[in-house]
């Protein structure tokens, strides 16, 4: 990925802060014939002894599951939030009219080695949660207990598990930061004109 200096961050808490938040992912792993590209949700595994490793599943009948029968190089790609912005929300398009549009947005890239896992503890535990993070915030959360007995297992005999083990992330915040604090303050007028709360949400937060 492409990142000017003044658009980077690259503390890796900041990134795994972004890859949380996002909560999804696009692993993309070479093939002899091309790539091989699924979105799907991780989980983050940080300590100090280990690493990070993003973890996630599949189909067994999806390709990526023999592909990375051995440990393989893959990148996992995490848009947080992204939007257009118009040249007619710059103050000094009315000064000098030198300016044109652009898209801002919030990544995180994730390099490393991908394997997959076959463990029926291992996916029970990655299943169960993946389960808990996302339901959460629901009135009534699901549990993968609530599941009839007997099922789940049947379940994880359909899946393979992947072990994404990172050995670099690399953060873009392409936020305006170019632009003048008049043109950043009239970009931020402008998304919230149109509603883009998150874009908003995200310029203000990297003021």
């Amino acid at each position: 990925m492409y990142v000017a200096t003044h658009f980077a961050f690259d503390d890796p808490a900041d990134c795994l802060d972004v890859v949380e938040r996002r909560g999804v992912g696009t692993l993309v792993v070479a093939t002899t014939d091309g790539f091989e590209a699924t979105l799907l949700p991780w989980v983050v595994q940080a300590d100090r002894g280990a690493g990070v490793r993003l973890l996630a599943h599949v189909a067994k009948a999806n390709p990526l599951a023999e592909l990375v029968g051995e440990p393989a190089p893959g990148l996992i790609t995490f848009d947080l939030v992204d939007g257009y912005v118009s040249p007619s929300w710059y103050p000094s398009k009315h000064e000098h009219g030198r300016v044109v549009p652009t898209w801002n947005y919030v990544a995180v890239h994730a390099h490393g080695t991908v394997r997959a896992v076959t463990d029926r503890e291992w996916l029970l535990a990655l299943v169960s949660e993946l389960t808990n993070q996302h339901e959460a915030d629901m009135k009534k959360p699901w549990s993968v207990l609530d599941a009839p007995d007997g099922y789940i297992d049947s379940m994880l005999k359909g899946i393979v598990g992947l072990e994404f083990s990172v050995t670099r992330l690399e953060g873009k915040a392409k936020l305006s930061q170019n632009r003048s604090e008049a043109d950043r303050a009239g970009v931020r007028a402008g998304l919230s004109a149109v509603g883009d709360d998150e874009l908003w949400a995200a310029m203000s937060f990297h003021d």
